[in-house]
């Protein structure tokens, strides 16, 4: 049997079947709010979570991606990058077995592996003459349970100074970085202004989750658009930072998740940033005696001083682990965020986060977030 001429991204539909079937743990005259700050990669993952948790949930996303089919839409066509926004839509439709939110997935080899998700939102920027009407058409179309807003509707790049001094511009680049990347920032000829919708959005949400993704080129560019930061200050609501579990691209090669949060922190979210969910396969034991916090956070005995010293593959199948010792922990949360480890990774696709794993631990943030209010 020939092989098929349509793909598309791998959204792990299948393995979040199981929260579509569980019970909402927020009710419906409660209205909590959450936003989730990143990406076309890791975004879905936090937005498929805190749907089937029953929370009002909303996505801002960066506007900075210029790889792939959105590169060639934006370079030929002169579009607002669509790549990522597509993504987010389809995680939040209703029915991810409707054959309409299939196709909106289906990427054509055959045709510069265009998606037919951004060549409709592309054509409909034109057509109904804004990029937001496009997204706000797509939304209905796929009966979408939530918002997508971008950042910012003005072009910009990505501009990246990697830590062994180098400059790299571009989105698409500057994630396949031979060395980590140490600062980015965002240029665009006509001034960067924000998107109003995003700005509210977050000063209204009870939960803004930031990630999981890429951090220096997903997350990190929607915190350069002025007025973002200043709208996390605004809201009343907690910060979460979902750090990766494994390097995928050479962005973030090697950085410990203390580097990924000190990275944060560099970029604006001095003092903003509430929780830090990091995945870690054995509980972590300290050099001295476990303060409360810690082990109260953690919710497991120690048993291990760090994953430092463990082989790459014992950890995560050959897949290099973003790392994270006791140490570490102890130096975020001198910081200011409460560190909440858990064994998050999917144990058949070890560079995602597994489903029941991530719904488990945003419970637990969320009650966290409610005793902090009592």
């Amino acid at each position: 049997m020939p092989n098929s001429p349509f793909s598309h991204d791998p959204s792990l539909t299948a393995a979040f079947a199981p929260l579509r079937a569980a019970e909402p743990v927020v009710a419906s005259d409660e209205h909590l709010r959450a936003v989730v700050i990143g990406g076309g990669t890791g975004a879905p993952v936090s937005i498929r979570t805190l749907l089937s948790m029953g929370l009002d949930t909303s996505v801002v996303v960066a506007m900075a991606d210029d790889g792939g089919s959105t590169g060639i839409l934006r370079e030929e066509a002169d579009v607002t990058p669509p790549g990522d926004v597509r993504k987010c839509i389809a995680a939040m439709a209703a029915n991810p077995d409707d054959p309409l939110t299939r196709a909106f997935k289906y990427r054509f080899s055959f045709a510069r592996n265009h998606t037919l998700g951004n060549l409709m939102i592309s054509a409909l920027e034109d057509a109904a003459g804004s990029f937001p009407e496009a997204i706000a058409i797509c939304e209905r179309l796929l009966n979408a349970r939530g918002h997508v807003y971008p950042s910012t509707l003005d072009r910009v790049t990505l501009v990246a100074r990697t830590r062994d001094g180098r400059f790299i511009e571009g989105q698409a680049v500057a994630c396949h970085s031979r060395t980590a990347l140490e600062y980015v920032q965002l240029r665009s000829q006509h001034g960067i202004v924000p998107y109003g919708p995003a700005l509210d959005a977050i000063r209204k949400a009870d939960l803004i989750v930031l990630g999981p993704g890429s951090l220096f080129t997903s997350i990190i560019p929607n915190l350069l658009v002025p007025g973002v930061i200043e709208a996390i200050q605004e809201s009343a609501g907690s910060v979460l930072f979902v750090c990766s579990l494994a390097d995928m691209q050479g962005e973030t090669w090697g950085l410990t998740a203390r580097e990924h949060v000190e990275a944060l922190l560099d970029h604006g979210m001095e003092g903003l940033v509430d929780y830090v969910l990091v995945h870690t396969a054995v509980p972590l034991r300290p050099d001295s005696p476990a303060t409360g916090v810690f082990s109260a956070v953690t919710g497991a005995e120690p048993e291990h001083s760090s994953t430092s010293d463990m082989d790459d593959a014992v950890l995560s199948g050959r897949i290099r682990p973003v790392r994270v010792s006791y140490q570490d922990v102890q130096a975020i949360q001198a910081q200011g965020p409460v560190v909440i480890t858990r064994n998050l990774v999917d144990p058949m696709r070890p560079t995602w986060h597994d489903p029941k794993a991530l719904r488990e631990a945003f419970l637990g943030v969320l009650k966290l977030c409610r005793s902090r209010r009592k």
